[in-house]
Formats: C-alpha cells, sequence, structure tokens
C-alpha cells in the first residue's frame, strides 16, 4: 500500500512508509492486454502454469499518443504550465514522476511534480493552492480525499484548468475530465484467474484486505470472484487488516490454522502480500498455499524470487504520468470536445476509464519486466 489516505486507501500500492517498517520488523529474517511468459507451479496436483503478462496496455496507449501529438502539432504550447500531484512521497510514485517530466520532455512543456511528504490531506491542498497561484494550466491528482478535492476541482475548473482524476477514480460530481488509471475491476479479475492456474481449478481462498467498504477494494473483489466463477476454487473468507499491516499478518495466520483446507491466499493491499507470504513461510507451507498479491513492493518482489508468492497483479504509474502530460496538454489547448473525440476509441467499457494497464508478474517473466522499467528510467 503506498499510502494512507483520509477516506480511502488504494489497493494494491505501498503505504506510508511506517506500515511498511512495520511489516520488516515482523519478518525480521485489462482491458487491452498482451500476451506473456507462463511459470510452473510445483505441486498441488492439477495446477497448471500461470500466464504472466507485462503489456499492459502500452499499444493502445501509444497510438492515443501518436493521435495526441498529431493533433497539437503546429499549436503554440509555450504557455502550458502543467503539475501532477500524487497522495504520498514513497516509491511506487517514482514511476509516475519519471513518466511525467518524459511527457513534458517530448511535448517541450514545463511543469511541475509535486507529493505530500506524509500522505496528509492538508498538504495535498495546500500543494494544489500554491500551484494554482504560480499560474498552472493543467492538473493531474491522485485525491487522497474525494470529498475534500470537489471544491478544488470546480475552482480550477472555473479558470479554465482541466483536472484529471489519476491512479483512483473520482465521483462524477467532482468534475475531473477524465480519469487514468487502473481497471480495479479487471486487476481483481486478472488475480482471480492467476489463483484459479495456480491451484488448478480446485480450492478454499482467504481474502486479504485492508478495508472490505472502499471502491477500490470492492471492484477488485468483485473481479477476483467473478473470474472464480464455475471452477472450483470459491473464497470462503474475507478479512479486513484495517490498514494494519500487523493484522494483516495475523489474519493470514489464522486463516490456515484455522481451517486446513485453505489453500489459497490473496493479497489486495500491497502489504498484505508480503503478510501472507511471511506466515505462509513461517508455517512450513510454501508451494501448498498457494499466494496471489497485488503490486511490487519489494518484499513482494522477494518472495515472488524465492517462489512463496505465485503471482503479482501490477500497476502501470509510468503512463499515468506520462499519458497525463500528453491529455493535459490537449484538454488545454485543443478543448475538452476534441480531446474526448480523440480519446474515445481508448476507453474502457464504462466510456470513463483510460486504462494505464494492468500487469501480471511470476517468477518467469520478473526479469522481462525488471528490464522492461529499467529501460523506462525506472529502477
Amino acid at each position: 500500500m503506498r499510502r494512507a489516505r483520509t477516506a480511502t486507501v488504494r489497493p494494491g500500492h505501498r503505504r506510508a512508509a511506517a506500515l511498511v517498517l512495520s511489516l520488516v520488523a515482523t519478518v525480521g529474517a485489462c482491458s487491452k492486454q498482451g500476451a506473456g511468459d507462463s511459470s510452473s507451479i510445483p505441486g498441488n496436483g492439477g495446477a497448471t502454469a500461470i500466464k504472466g503478462d507485462i503489456a499492459f496496455n502500452d499499444a493502445n496507449l501509444a497510438k492515443l499518443h501518436a493521435a495526441l501529438k498529431k493533433a497539437l502539432a503546429g499549436k503554440d504550447l509555450s504557455q502550458l504550465r502543467q503539475s501532477m500531484v500524487v497522495n504520498v512521497s514513497v516509491d511506487y510514485w517514482n514511476a509516475g514522476k519519471a513518466g511525467f517530466q518524459k511527457g513534458l520532455s517530448d511535448l517541450g512543456v514545463q511543469g511541475t511534480y509535486q507529493a505530500p511528504a506524509n500522505g496528509r490531506l492538508d498538504q495535498q491542498l495546500s500543494i494544489i493552492q500554491t500551484l494554482r497561484g504560480q499560474g498552472i494550466t493543467g492538473l493531474s491528482v491522485s485525491a487522497i480525499d474525494p470529498t475534500a478535492i470537489k471544491a478544488p476541482i470546480a475552482s480550477a475548473k472555473r479558470a479554465g484548468i482541466p483536472v484529471l482524476a489519476i491512479d483512483s477514480p473520482l465521483p462524477k460530481e467532482d468534475g475531473a475530465d477524465l480519469y487514468l488509471g487502473t481497471p480495479n475491476y479487471q486487476a481483481g479479475h486478472t488475480a482471480g484467474e492467476a489463483m484459479k492456474q495456480a491451484l488448478g481449478g480446485k480450492g478454499q481462498v482467504v481474502i486479504l484486505v485492508g478495508s472490505l467498504t472502499t471502491s477500490n477494494a470492492v471492484e477488485r473483489i468483485q473481479g477476483f470472484e467473478d473470474a472464480l466463477k464455475g471452477s472450483g476454487v470459491t473464497v470462503v473468507q474475507k478479512l479486513s487488516d484495517g490498514m494494519d499491516s500487523s493484522k494483516a499478518l495475523s489474519n493470514a495466520q489464522t486463516a490456515f490454522q484455522t481451517n486446513p483446507d485453505v489453500n489459497g491466499l490473496y493479497g489486495v493491499y500491497s502489504y498484505d502480500g508480503p503478510a501472507a507470504a511471511q506466515a505462509v513461510q513461517a508455517a512450513g507451507k510454501t508451494g501448498k498455499v498457494k499466494i496471489v498479491s497485488d503490486d511490487s513492493d519489494p518484499q513482494t518482489m522477494e518472495f515472488l524470487t524465492s517462489g512463496v508468492i505465485q503471482a503479482t497483479v501490477l500497476q502501470q504509474p509510468y503512463q499515468q504520468g506520462y499519458t497525463g502530460a500528453y491529455l493535459q496538454a490537449a484538454l488545454k489547448v485543443l478543448g475538452k470536445e476534441a480531446t474526448m473525440k480523440i480519446v474515445k476509441p481508448y476507453l474502457e467499457s464504462d466510456g470513463t476509464t483510460l486504462s494505464s494497464g494492468v500487469g501480471l508478474v511470476t517468477k518467469q517473466n520478473l526479469a522481462a519486466y525488471q528490464a522492461k522499467m529499467a529501460k523506462m528510467g525506472i529502477r
């Protein structure tokens, strides 16, 4: 989990440093996807290979970038002052920052990236107010609180400043021009398909999650459960840890201690995967209890390499930055109607989401994923 929120905490991302450090202390020791690699699943009878995928939505977004760049050709972009404001300063957003800066460079425009150090709502709102005073012409924002951001968005729109919701969708009434980010239902569905493969189509799964009520978590869990329909894999429990990594560890330990038939764990928040892995490893159940997680937390990747975690569902914050730079420029210079006409063919079926992509990384395609990130300048 990448941050704590006032109202919503996004699944599949890193949390603030305190949560990560807490877990470290306890350890002690798409919609438009492409083909990927496969990872063999040892043991567990009929378990099949999990097919990884690191195409994300990059091919479609590349077409969109080309179309937007063509439409912007010959236009005066010299007065643009774009901005990207995320919800907390953590490693997860390094890729988003790199993408935004590359987009600015490719377009030849100016802009600034900002992040509240501790994920505090008052800091984020203050940053936005300061940027407004500096004359920004566009804003991409991963809102900490959808209610609190409504007034700043309305104020920006009245001033002719386009606003993109990135990373976390906002209610329609908040007034953002578009949502650019992860389709959460698809992310959950991808996790469910991976779990079916890991378990060979039969088993009992417990879901570990920071909240059972936040919209992002609800969407992921729904996608996960829908992917299991018609198979012999069932969800027997959904355990909320209240965004407490220590509680996530306890939930994971309890899950298969009280029910020996549990042979799968799905960790929705980024610290849930490492918590599940620690519990499975400590119980000597590596390979017997399969784990599918979300996000690329460093511990998650270590457990993936060692075979404790079988697969992890990843997002693409780089594109939220890069594509966001293009969209801000187009919305400001071309106008919303013309921009949305170009964007429409690339939207998800809901007509409001532009997917930044969903990937699935296994031990087999981990090196390819890391090489792809390095090529983008992300370490």
